[in-house]
């Protein structure tokens, strides 16, 4: 089916483009959405018609979008969930969670802006990209932790995986074959 898009789709076209799509997709998404107007030459003089309010519409949403991107652009959040001792999460960190995390720290994030191919399940330091509009991306740090203290060592770049991070240093000098056995010991009682 062809279209004529009414805003910038990354992968697709920009605005006043005409381009072919498959049908669902534009039945689905770009009508419904108000993306896109079906190719017929009533709707290009429609939107040739409009295409100055289309215009402003678009150039106001990348301000704005700018504006939250300015403030938002490489800070660094906080993520406490349970994990096991190797680093794996319990559950995972999705989009909606970080939507969530972002919309608590006083960001307007939807969860389809945050663009993570697959759901977070281990501790660890990791880049999200944020897409606030078309042409507006953000890339900010989740510090992913059992707990806020681990958060702060983990940042400095320490590595949370090993036994020694999780329980510190003393529990290995106990754990050495030599404290359980002293070979001293049996030439004594000898």
């Amino acid at each position: 089916m062809d279209v004529i898009l009414l805003e910038r789709i990354s992968r697709l076209g920009q605005m006043g483009d005409t381009v072919k799509v498959k049908d669902g997709f534009a039945r689905n998404f770009l009508l419904p959405k108000g993306k896109a107007l079906r190719a017929n030459e009533a709707n290009k003089k429609k939107f040739e018609g409009q295409r100055a309010q289309l215009e402003a519409r678009n150039l106001e949403r990348k301000s704005e979008a700018q504006q939250v991107a300015d403030k938002l652009d490489g800070k660094s959040f906080v993520i406490v969930r349970s994990a096991g001792e190797t680093g794996q999460l319990y559950g995972s960190v999705s989009t909606r969670d970080i939507a969530d995390l972002l919309s608590a720290e006083g960001f307007t994030v939807a969860r389809n802006q945050v663009e993570l191919n697959q759901p977070i399940k281990t501790i660890g330091l990791t880049n999200v990209a944020i897409a606030l509009h078309a042409e507006v991306e953000v890339t900010i740090t989740l510090n992913i932790a059992r707990t806020a203290d681990e958060a702060e060592r983990q940042s400095k770049g320490e590595t949370l995986t090993t036994a020694e991070a999780i329980y510190g240093d003393d529990i290995n000098e106990n754990a050495r074959p030599d404290a359980f056995f002293d070979p001293n010991a049996e030439e004594e009682e000898a």
